[in-house]
């Protein structure tokens, strides 16, 4: 189970380039405040001066402390140069060094207060597998050009880090404040609450008030966490300055525990917190490496799902625009049939859509039509009149019928070439649909995609016109010719018959209101209505009046041949406006789509022009590439571990 540590070592270098946020790695990370005594803590665990120190925030990023056990120099076998030589360790993917003691980094330097990890990696005979992230100290106010906002940049840094919950945290408090306060542990229970992952380490042990000691909170007795308490004693500014070496400290702090707490000097201690550390990480590694392993598995396949979908880099660029362009018109005429791969549930689209413009759109319109809409008994008297000329007529005249029904078949127009408009839109529509959903080549070619769409807009513009005046062309012939012959316009026939069985009793009822006039007493010319009546150069609109019985039965007449008829030419155009719009322009475009693609976009001086790929799309294929490779390591990494490594 040892190896466990350096297959995470090994884990961390290999998404150090594409980033390991991806991976939830098993670490530990040291969260404490300025000043807390963590880089004491993190020397001593080295056994090693390594880390910056000074005033305010000396540790502005996160850095991955990888420390690998290796052999003393006098065991270590070496080339004949007696420089270095590749290890043959599974774990170990560095070079040995002609030295007792070495580090590497594994990163690339920075400025400033940055998320992005430095790695360090100490290769060391006298430290025991391990690895740790320490964190930049918890700080409240800013010192000098530090940031106003610079407690919740360091909060923030440091909750990514521990929210992690395959991380364990080891929480560094000094014994000279109250642990109740304690920032580290504050930051710890948010994520951890119950204490799970957290160790707590308890600094500074000699630099307590006299009379004062830590026992209660060593026993855990007053914050209680699962992994539980180590105390240790930290080197002093003194031992610092006068270069007390780590293995002086060490055996001054263990003769310190033997004095102040002899029943827990042999759980405490700087050497103790590396073995327990060492312990807890390769368990949690054990505990967590089932799922880690089912994730990177399951990470590789969608990588390389992505991978698969942005498609090689263009190298036969003929053929490639074919395929892209036969696609896209398949795609295209699919959906206006139905059968496209990508079929939308949220809203009607293609064929499904103009379906429903042709018979709920268009139909329910024209069903909406009255017949006699916009014609009042006025108007159809006054046609009647009209037809007549200076002479009264007996019976009503046909030419009267013509004027008003062309007048409520033109009513048909507006509509008919709304129903084109509608259309045509939605012809517009299957283009971004198309782009959405087709295949993933075409949105690499943004020069590309976009002359598709220009070569199908303009398709579209052009048969716009021609199905427009195929559909005004159809109410046109309507009018063209008043049909009273039609077999379906029987009132025409029913009114005739009516009409000539009436033709005695209208001369009788005539010759009636003829005698009822002349008996009339003879009106003073100051009468409104006669003289509205003679008033020849008054042109005020006229006044209604009740209706003559005559009167009455002509409109009534008229009326009913003009339902009749309109019924008759409502149902045709109903018919034929559909008929005409796809024959025109929506098979017109299914027929021709690829044969104009070809012919416009197939030219060998546009090939490579239009085969440029998106920035994007080739960035995106690189990093997706990356990831997949770190993946696939990652994935033999893990099974390099056999079942018996694990127990």
């Amino acid at each position: 189970m040892e190896t466990l540590i350096p297959v995470i070592n090994r884990l961390q270098e290999v998404f150090l380039t594409v980033g390991a946020e991806i991976i939830q790695l098993p670490q530990i990370v040291v969260v404490g405040s300025q000043s807390s005594g963590k880089s004491s803590v993190l020397e001593s665990l080295v056994g090693r001066d390594f880390l910056p120190r000074g005033s305010g925030i000396v540790t502005r990023r996160p850095l991955v402390l990888q420390l690998v056990n290796v052999p003393p120099l006098s065991e270590r076998t070496q080339q004949e140069t007696g420089m270095h030589i590749f290890s043959k360790e599974p774990f170990l993917c560095n070079v040995w060094i002609k030295a007792e003691e070495w580090g590497t980094f594994l990163h690339s330097k920075n400025q400033g207060i940055s998320p992005e990890p430095i790695y360090l990696k100490i290769f060391s005979p006298h430290v025991l597998n391990l690895t740790l992230v320490d964190l930049p100290g918890i700080t409240k106010v800013p010192v000098g050009d530090q940031p106003e906002d610079i407690e919740a940049q360091v909060q923030q840094m440091i909750l990514s880090f521990i929210s992690n919950p395959n991380s364990l945290i080891l929480s560094v408090s000094p014994a000279n404040s109250d642990l109740a306060t304690s920032d580290a542990l504050k930051l710890a229970r948010e994520v951890d609450p119950d204490g799970r992952r957290t160790l707590l380490v308890v600094s500074k042990l000699d630099l307590m008030d006299a009379g004062t000691d830590a026992l209660e909170v060593l026993l855990g007795r007053v914050i209680p966490v699962r992994l539980g308490i180590v105390g240790v004693v930290n080197r002093s500014q003194h031992d610092i300055n006068t270069q007390k070496s780590i293995e002086d400290t060490a055996r001054d702090e263990q003769a310190f525990l033997q004095r102040h707490y002899p029943s827990l000097a042999s759980r405490c201690g700087s050497r103790y917190l590396a073995r327990t550390l060492s312990r807890l990480l390769m368990h949690h590694i054990r505990d967590c490496l089932p799922e880690l392993k089912s994730r990177v598995t399951v990470l590789s396949a969608q990588y390389q799902a992505r991978l698969s979908s942005y498609g090689q880099p263009v190298e036969d660029h003929s053929a490639t625009l074919l395929q892209i362009v036969t696609k896209f018109a398949s795609d295209y005429c699919n959906t206006i049939e139905g059968t496209a791969t990508h079929i939308q549930t949220s809203e009607l689209c293609g064929g499904a859509r103009i379906c429903y413009i042709f018979h709920e759109t268009f139909g329910r319109t024209l069903q909406s039509i009255d017949p006699l809409g916009g014609l009042t008994e006025l108007d159809i008297l006054t046609a009647i009149r009209n037809a007549t000329g200076p002479r009264p007529a007996l019976f009503v005249p046909e030419i009267s019928f013509e004027l008003l029904v062309k007048r409520q078949i033109k009513r048909l127009e507006e509509p008919s070439l709304r129903c084109v408009e509608l259309v045509h839109e939605e012809l517009q529509r299957i283009i971004q649909h198309c782009s959405s959903y087709s295949t993933q080549e075409l949105l690499r070619f943004p020069k590309l995609h976009d002359s598709i769409v220009e070569v199908v807009t303009s398709l579209l513009r052009k048969r716009l016109p021609i199905t427009n005046e195929m559909v005004h062309n159809l109410v046109q012939i309507e009018l063209a010719y008043i049909n009273t012959k039609h077999p379906d316009f029987t009132d025409a026939a029913q009114v005739s018959a009516s009409v000539n069985s009436q033709q005695q009793d209208g001369v009788k009822l005539w010759k009636n209101e003829k005698v009822a006039e002349e008996k009339a007493p003879v009106s003073d010319f100051s009468s409104p209505v006669k003289s509205q009546a003679i008033n020849l150069l008054d042109t005020a609109t006229p006044v209604s009046r009740k209706l003559s019985a005559r009167e009455q039965r002509d409109c009534e007449v008229i009326q009913r041949l003009i339902k009749c008829y309109f019924l008759i030419v409502r149902k045709s155009i109903q018919d034929s406006v559909p008929k005409t719009v796809m024959h025109f322009l929506v098979n017109f475009v299914k027929e021709r789509l690829q044969s104009e693609l070809v012919g416009q976009l197939y030219k060998q001086n546009l090939l490579q022009g239009l085969l440029i790929e998106s920035q994007d799309i080739a960035q995106q294929r690189t990093e997706v590439a990356q990831m997949l490779e770190a993946l696939q390591k990652a994935s033999n990494i893990i099974s390099e571990i056999r079942e018996t490594h694990l127990w």
